[in-house]
């Protein structure tokens, strides 16, 4: 199993707040969110890591050059025009065999994380296995609906009426990258609309329901993530 990391995003809405670093580095309980992603990534099986940020994000290539990592690792400095083109642009690191793509600001339940991992590699009645949660506090969710084997029926770019929100992990054990150059090429944007675009053209999808996935967009979001956390370690104790 492959394991891409997108974090190329401009984080804007943080820039705006004086975060005061990119957000890759943003640090929850110490700990920078891209540390947390290679540290599971390691931890997880993980036969190689790619990772792709901005061109204005000196302050995290230095970071990942300054890393030694456990397994390959791969790495792209490159300003896209969407998350999608960075999935794109991870694709020669990812293709022939499975592989977990996951976007940086995703915060979520490490145990969970392990058992999505675990069960995904054993599913082979699915092309794409996608992380989901009942916690919908995005300002632009893009939600599910799903049959009664979780199977992901329909993608929807608002809340309302909707149980399932996507929640930035993905695992895919099928070739999916000749239908997303095929639709960068036709100039869409966005990676929701790559997905949309796997059911129609019969892509089999499910959906992998996690407790929580926080989005860190603001400031406030990393606070309610160490709470999240937190919450966890001394359930476990």
């Amino acid at each position: 199993m492959n394991f891409g990391i997108i974090a190329a995003g401009e984080g804007s809405r943080l820039k705006k707040e004086n975060a005061g670093a990119s957000k890759p580095l943003l640090k929850i309980n110490g700990i920078p969110l891209i540390e947390r992603l290679f540290t599971l990534a390691e931890n997880n099986g993980a036969e190689s890591i790619s990772c792709i940020v901005n061109e204005e994000s000196g302050d995290v290539y230095e970071y990942i050059n300054n890393r030694k990592f456990t397994v390959p690792f791969n790495f792209i400095i490159k300003s896209t025009p969407s998350s999608l083109h960075s999935f794109f642009a991870l694709s020669p690191f990812l293709k022939g065999k499975p592989f977990c793509l996951t976007t940086v600001d995703s915060i979520f339940n490490e145990d969970e994380f392990k058992m999505f991992l675990n069960d995904s590699k054993n599913e082979n009645n699915f092309d794409g296995i996608l992380a989901v949660t009942d916690f919908i506090d995005d300002e632009k969710p893009l939600c599910v609906e799903v049959n009664d084997d979780m199977k992901i029926i329909s993608f929807y770019d608002e809340a309302a009426n909707h149980k399932y929100a996507t929640g930035g992990i993905y695992f895919f054990n099928s070739d999916i990258f000749p239908v997303m150059e095929k639709i960068i090429n036709n100039n869409v944007m966005r990676l929701r609309n790559f997905l949309k675009q796997l059911l129609i053209k019969n892509y089999q999808l499910k959906a992998y329901p996690f407790s929580k996935i926080i989005d860190i967009d603001h400031l406030k979001d990393l606070a309610a993530a160490e709470e999240f956390l937190n919450s966890l370690t001394v359930a476990g104790n």
